[in-house]
């Protein structure tokens, strides 16, 4: 039984970007995750060690978000998935969406985001020809 692990809305302030404005005052970032997995056993035997431990995900991409620095958040999201594809290896998909909030345009609108996927088989590294 295939099931999906929202987190939604997760809040962080970090220094992703590009302009000095960006890396020195830093800003807020929104991430909505979704986990991918097998479901069963855990719906089965209602064992917590049987799916994600979602507090586990949660500090990863605080972690991410705080700690590390990219000038773009395509870059930023990459490395959540990847960090999350390797804590978590009942997952078999990680999608995600990263919006930015304060973009530096001149404009009116809520957010710049980025949505992207991958999954455990994308991960896999690729044999030689």
């Amino acid at each position: 039984m295939t099931g999906r692990i929202t987190l939604s809305n997760m809040v962080f302030y970090g220094y992703h970007g590009d302009l000095p404005e960006e890396t020195t005052l830093g800003q807020r970032f929104v991430i909505d995750l979704v986990l991918t997995l097998d479901i069963a056993e855990a719906a089965a035997t209602d064992d917590l060690n049987k799916t994600v431990d979602y507090t586990q995900v949660y500090s990863i991409c605080r972690e991410t978000v705080e700690k590390d620095r990219f000038k773009l958040i395509e870059a930023l999201a990459n490395h959540v998935i990847d960090r999350v594809l390797v804590a978590c290896p009942i997952v078999d998909k990680v999608e995600i969406i990263i919006k930015k909030p304060s973009v530096p345009i001149a404009g009116i609108l809520d957010h710049v985001a980025v949505e992207t996927s991958k999954s455990r088989a994308d991960s896999l590294p690729r044999t030689g020809r």
